[in-house]
């Protein structure tokens, strides 16, 4: 059976998500596997899983909207934002309320300001700032734009808040509890934190990593144009797929149409008679589509 595709496995609590690739790769031997997005061995869920020529299209899945369920606890500081650091309790925290929480939630939705956690992925002078952080040193990263969908309480039992939250790329789910327990005049951890969705990959319909076998991992594969769902489509001939693999470009097929900027083109999904991916193509020249990924029939 073919070990090319997307796989959408669950990740458990206390767990990698190295650990998970490194358990995929073992059952997919020679072929590679790369995860498209870190989960913290804090948190579980949805961690998608591209294997073998897939891991090329990794950009694509990251790209994708994320969901979670997150726990914070109020009246609390650390280091890292949430319990894996040193937990230190706030003398005569201010106590939120509901209607409070709600008045200050439209604030975190839309394009907002985000410093990242100091213990986090984010590279300074080439290193990364949680190595930094452990080693003692003082990280100051600096506030970066992200992009926060959707913000709801889902229960508000104080000291504990859960939120659903949807959210862009690079959004660090911690450092929002964070700035939201600001707002409000006190301190937040993340105590819990479930991915729920990746784009249309969702935990309902997640295999759990332990649960993989050399058997079992193919017929948990979804083929490759899962990993590329909201690009366009163009079906390429026997004679354009040939002259896409060795490089060449072809004429942009009848019906289909740039509308981006010449300095920025748009890609599309190549698919071949049968209907599998066979390459992500762009406008390198007006009329002209250029092969950006090759993908083996």
């Amino acid at each position: 059976m073919s070990t090319i595709g997307i796989l959408n496995v669950c990740k458990p609590v206390g767990c990698s998500s190295r650990d998970a690739v490194n358990c995929v790769d073992r059952l997919v031997r020679p072929a590679k596997a790369g995860h498209a997005g870190t989960l913290d061995p804090i948190a579980a869920g949805v961690l998608v899983i591209c294997v073998g020529q897939a891991t090329r299209l990794v950009q694509y899945v990251q790209q994708m909207h994320k969901r979670y369920r997150a726990t914070f606890l109020f009246g609390r500081r650390t280091d890292t934002d949430d319990t894996e650091g040193q937990v230190t309790l706030l003398p005569d925290a201010s106590i939120p309320t509901r209607t409070a929480l709600e008045k200050v939630l439209p604030q975190f939705v839309g394009v907002i300001q985000q410093r990242p956690p100091a213990h986090s992925a984010v590279k300074v002078a080439g290193r990364r700032a949680y190595k930094l952080a452990r080693r003692g040193h003082e990280v100051e990263l600096a506030a970066r734009p992200v992009t926060v969908f959707g913000l709801s309480i889902v229960r508000f039992e104080y000291p504990e808040l859960q939120l659903d939250i949807e959210c862009g790329s690079g959004t660090y789910v911690r450092a929002l509890g964070r700035d939201l327990a600001e707002a409000l005049g006190t301190g937040a951890v993340m105590s819990a934190l479930t991915r729920t969705a990746v784009g249309g990959f969702r935990v309902e319909e997640a295999v759990p990593v332990d649960e993989l076998t050399a058997e079992t991992l193919p017929l948990h594969l979804q083929p490759q144009l899962a990993a590329v769902p909201d690009l366009p489509r163009v079906t390429l001939s026997a004679v354009e797929l040939t002259e896409i693999r060795h490089g060449r470009p072809i004429p942009m097929p009848s019906g289909v149409t740039d509308g981006s900027p010449s300095d920025n083109p748009a890609e599309w999904a190549a698919t071949d008679a049968t209907g599998n991916l066979a390459a992500i193509l762009f406008e390198k020249r007006p009329g002209q589509l250029w092969p950006k990924h090759v993908l083996a029939s």
